[in-house]
Parts: C-alpha cells; sequence; structure tokens
C-alpha cells in the first residue's frame, strides 16, 4: 500500500507559482507539515519536493529524466532548445564533460586575473561620476569577464547592448508580456549572432585560444563523431556567457550584505580566504537565486512511501533546502560561520543545484560563480570607498528573479 500524497486541491496553480515565487514550495510544505505534496502545473500533475533526501532522489538518473521537461518559454529565453540541460544518460554525460574541461586550473586561475583587471578598469571609471546603479554596472563588468573568458570577440561600443541581451534571458523567463517577448527577442538575436562565430572557428577564419569556451564548444564533437549542430553550439556558447552575467544579480547581493551586516565588513578587511569563501558561500544560500529545479519520473519508483508515476513533473525546492530547519541552524540568520564546518554535501547546499558535478546536473558554472564572486568581494571590501544614499534595498521573494529594488546605488566612489 502506497501513501497518498498531500494534495493541493484545484484545477492549475501556475498562477499561484507566479504570485508566491520563491516562496510556493516553502509556504505549502509547512501548511502540509511535509516535504513533499502533489500539485497541477502547466496543466499537468506535479510533484514537488524539498530538503536533503529529496534532492539526492531528484538527482538519480535512473528515477529522473530532463529531456522535455522545461517550458517552451523557459527554452525560448533561459535555457535554449537542446542545450546541456535538456540531455539524459550518454548524451547528458558526454556534452557535460565539454563543460568541465572548461574548469581547469589554469583557466580558473586566469577567469581571477581577468576579473580583477574588469573591477579596475570600472572603478576607474565609477570615481569620475557621481552615482551608479550597481546591477547595471556588475552586468557590464561580468560581461566583459565572460567574453574575455570565453574567447568571444566583441567591440567596446557593443558591450552594454550585449550585457542588456544576456540578461534579457534570465530576467524575462517567468514575466509575462513585453518584458518576456524582450527575452525571446535577446536570445534570438545572440544565437543568431554567436553561430556566426562558431563557424568562423570552423572554417579558421576565428582562433579563439585553446582551452576557451568558443574554441571548445566549436570544435566539440557529439557520440557520432560529429560538430554541434551550429544553432545548438551557440546555445552552449551562451549557457557560458548568460550565467555569467547573471552573477551581477549575487554581486547586488553581496553588496546587500555588506551594507546589511557591518561587523562582516571588519572581518573581511582582515580575513583570510577561507573566511573569504565562507562568506561567499553563505551570500549564496542566504539570498534567493534560482527558485527550483524541475525534472519528469523516468518510470514508477516508490519512496518514503509513496508512488512517483512515470512522466510525472516534479520540482525541487532550491531556495526552501538552503533554508530548510532541519538542514541549517537559524536559516534566516546570515552567518558565513556555519560554512566552517559543512561537510560539502552534494544535496543540502543547491543554489545552483545538487548532485555530481561530472555524471550529473550540477551547474558546471558554479565553479566559475565562486570564483567571480570572491574576487568581487574583496574588491567591494578592500579596493574601494563608497557611500550607499537612501534607496530601496528591498527584495521580493515573489519577483523571479528576485534583485534589490533600487539596484543597489553607490556615491562618492573612491579607490583605496
Amino acid at each position: 500500500m502506497m501513501n497518498q500524497f498531500p494534495r493541493e486541491e484545484g484545477l492549475d496553480h501556475s498562477l499561484n507559482l507566479l504570485r508566491e515565487g520563491y516562496m510556493y514550495i516553502p509556504n505549502r510544505k509547512k501548511s502540509f507539515a511535509s516535504n513533499v505534496f502533489e500539485t497541477r502545473l502547466l496543466g499537468q500533475n506535479a510533484i514537488c519536493m524539498s530538503g536533503e533526501k529529496a534532492a539526492e532522489i531528484f538527482y538519480d538518473e535512473e528515477k529522473f529524466m530532463r529531456n522535455g521537461v522545461a517550458p517552451k518559454r523557459l527554452q525560448k529565453t533561459l535555457f535554449g532548445e537542446e542545450g546541456v540541460q535538456t540531455l539524459d544518460d550518454a548524451a547528458h554525460r558526454h556534452r557535460k564533460s565539454m563543460f568541465m574541461a572548461l574548469m581547469t586550473k589554469s583557466r580558473l586561475e586566469a577567469l581571477q586575473d581577468i576579473t580583477e583587471k574588469q573591477w579596475r578598469l570600472a572603478t576607474r571609471k565609477w570615481e569620475q561620476m557621481e552615482q551608479i546603479v550597481l546591477y547595471d554596472e556588475a552586468k557590464e563588468i561580468m560581461c566583459r569577464i565572460a567574453c574575455v573568458w570565453a574567447g568571444v570577440p566583441v567591440e567596446e561600443g557593443e558591450i552594454k547592448e550585449l550585457a542588456e541581451q544576456l540578461a534579457a534571458m534570465f530576467e524575462s523567463p517567468t514575466a509575462l508580456g513585453p518584458q518576456h517577448w524582450k527575452g525571446r527577442r535577446a536570445r534570438k538575436q545572440v544565437e543568431k549572432w554567436v553561430e556566426g562565430l562558431v563557424d568562423q572557428v570552423r572554417e579558421g577564419h576565428l582562433n579563439p585560444a585553446e582551452g576557451t569556451a568558443l574554441h571548445e564548444i566549436s570544435l566539440h564533437k557529439d557520440l557520432e563523431g560529429e560538430y554541434l549542430e551550429g544553432r545548438v553550439a551557440a546555445v552552449e556558447v551562451i549557457n557560458i556567457l548568460r550565467p555569467i552575467v547573471a552573477i551581477a544579480i549575487y554581486i547586488n547581493f553581496t553588496a546587500l550584505a555588506i551594507h546589511h551586516y557591518p561587523e562582516q565588513k571588519e572581518k573581511l578587511e582582515t580575513a583570510d580566504a577561507k573566511y573569504f569563501q565562507m562568506f561567499v558561500q553563505e551570500v549564496r544560500r542566504f539570498y534567493p537565486f534560482f527558485p527550483m529545479a524541475a525534472a519528469k519520473v523516468r518510470k514508477d519508483f516508490s519512496w518514503e512511501g509513496y508512488l512517483f508515476k512515470e512522466g510525472t513533473l516534479t520540482l525541487l525546492d532550491l531556495y526552501g533546502t538552503n533554508h530548510d530547519t532541519e538542514l541549517w541552524d537559524n536559516p534566516d540568520i546570515f552567518n558565513p560561520y556555519r560554512f566552517s564546518g559543512w561537510d560539502k554535501s552534494p544535496f543540502d547546499f543547491i543554489p545552483q543545484g545538487g548532485g555530481d558535478y561530472m555524471m550529473g546536473h550540477r551547474c558546471a558554472g558554479e565553479f566559475v560563480t565562486i570564483e567571480i564572486m570572491e574576487v568581487s568581494l574583496n574588491f567591494l571590501v578592500n579596493n574601494i570607498m563608497y557611500q550607499l544614499p537612501e534607496q530601496d534595498l528591498s527584495y521580493s521573494l515573489v519577483t523571479m528573479p528576485s534583485i534589490p529594488k533600487s539596484g543597489v546605488i553607490m556615491r562618492d566612489i573612491r579607490v583605496k
């Protein structure tokens, strides 16, 4: 005998998900007193899960698959079509190995150098300005970092537009109306441009350095020994560029944490590298980024006394798991020291997904995120002085992605 899922009654709750955002699953987890429940989303039955045990089963590829899961509105904006996120089994592992090959020690060290240089260039410019909006500036900085590191050639005069196009891809998936269509147009335009770069690499007219994303993805061959279709290769290059630009969200929350917890700033001014990493990890745990991950049941199986039926859409609560009282002491308190004894479980701390990097669906770009955030944190604490004027620094747990409303306005910026 199988247990009955706690079930949310009603024909469809897609609008409720949009209204409640990051708190959709945590709210129902609390009301049902259960880490798993059933609902209806996008016109179909859906299972929602939260917690470490849920994450562990969710990333079991024998039980869940990703192909055919992402709605078209996400494929047309956030993910692109036929990218690594939509693959399973051998095809996924082969494509994922292409991304993991970009994360070598030497390439990550190069990323640190590029990031430091771009922050230095930006702060010199800011000294001449009355004020800046950090979110807007960070998107441009991240775009420059992404293009240099990925080997993607772009003219200085095109950076601002490209940064906005890449940002539109992650700012628009849950939006309605003009903002959503802006994201679709942006993806279409950038994919066409990057596909042209891929063609140039293959034809020998463009020669990005070996080890860069543009070089490796353009010349990558699938399991049949064929180049990826040009459009798909462009999607995968964008899967490097877009997430790096999205780190601008974390940069905003980093500045917010420095402002809201001044005692942390004092510690960081004399802290070692370990504490910087702990602080960065706590920013990634504490503040909202990805709300949830999606998969569908590969074949019938039972777990915790519940029957998971083949083909059922399943959502894993990322934000809620990172704030789970069963996993974290006082999760709503910002405390970097909680990571001093963290055992690096692949299933309790999952701001960018969980599981194994090489074999599973955990985001390969997590390495990139941490490297860039640590360098950026050092600049905000130890390399510049600035003032935050009165502004609305609140952020929403409904809007996805969540960004401080003012974008973090800075004035009187000076290099130390």
